[in-house]
């Protein structure tokens, strides 16, 4: 099956990272390569680092850039490890950093990859298969008080206690292997009025046993701090998020560090002594417009939050 991913907000990102032509620039989700390849086609003496734990995703994205090849570095780890893997390129410091934290519309569709709700397929979800935690291991080894503060902190889902109940009452009986295993679960633990109304009824479930297995939160937690650290005076760090948890931490981490000052209020100067690192570019985050609502579903729930290093 070919990497197909159509790029969200590709238009606003390369606007976002004020591109110079010798510029050094991070791309944290390659995934296929699509915001990559617009910005490498703006380089001439600069370079792109492009950061994947995905095999087939740097597999793709090395052929799709394979005509600018001068000008990519492509390496397969997570992008939590940034900073190390700069320091192992020799690059101290870089104009532009952005992420994409969308599940790529490969790994959705990619049945066996087991991130979707809509095809049978192994319990899998790893966005790099180096790991040895698979999703069915979460499914079939968490606590059920621990699946219930999962269901709930990462899916939002209302019904997480009676899901995690359902799961280790079924799983008590046998492992639960497969991706329909666990809807049928997860179906039996909502009421049917709100499976009708309501979407799917197990991708909260599922979005939230991703977001576990491949510990996205804490690694987004991790990273924003070090990447604007890593940012040349006037780069721009540049975030696409998909759900309220993502988006948060990033508007939380961002106004940190516009304003990192922990003075009381009634201090008529700061003496806590921490600087601002920059400035939020974007105090509203930015949306899909109208058209790439129309032409790509999977872009609704998309925002963009843009942070530019002080001088």
């Amino acid at each position: 099956m070919a990497f197909n991913h159509k790029s969200v907000l590709l238009d606003e990102v390369i606007e976002s990272l004020n591109i110079k032509a010798d510029g050094y620039y991070v791309d944290c989700t390659l995934g296929g390569g699509g915001h990559a390849l617009e910005v490498v086609k703006r380089l001439d003496n600069g370079k792109l680092i492009g950061i994947d734990q995905d095999a087939d995703a740097i597999k793709a994205a090395t052929q799709r850039l394979i005509d600018y090849s001068k000008h990519v570095i492509i390496i397969r780890d997570n992008y939590v490890n940034i900073q190390y893997i700069l320091e192992r390129e020799n690059i101290s410091r870089v104009d532009g950093i952005y992420i994409d934290l969308g599940v790529s519309s490969y790994q959705l569709d990619t049945a066996e990859r087991g991130f979707t709700y809509r095809f049978d397929a192994p319990l899998d979800m790893r966005m790099d298969d180096r790991n040895e935690l698979k999703a069915s291991d979460i499914v079939n080894n968490y606590s059920e008080t621990e699946l219930f503060h999962i269901i709930r902190d990462y899916g939002e889902d209302r019904f997480a206690k009676n899901i995690a109940k359902h799961i280790v009452e079924y799983r008590d009986k046998k492992r639960i292997e497969t991706t329909f295993e666990l809807v049928d679960i997860i179906k039996s633990a909502i009421p049917m009025k709100i499976q009708i109304t309501g979407g799917h009824p197990a991708k909260r479930t599922f979005q939230a046993i991703r977001i576990e297995l491949n510990k996205e939160l804490e690694v987004l937690t991790e990273s924003i701090n070090v990447m604007i650290d890593l940012l040349k005076p006037g780069g721009r760090l540049s975030i696409i998020t998909f759900h309220s948890l993502e988006d948060r931490i990033v508007k939380q981490a961002f106004k940190k560090a516009e304003s990192p000052c922990v003075c009381p209020k009634k201090f008529p100067v700061c003496v806590c002594g921490n600087k601002s690192k920059g400035r939020v570019i974007t105090r509203k985050a930015i949306l899909p417009g109208e058209n790439e609502l129309e032409e790509n579903s999977r872009s609704k729930s998309a925002k963009l939050r843009v942070f530019e290093k002080g001088v």
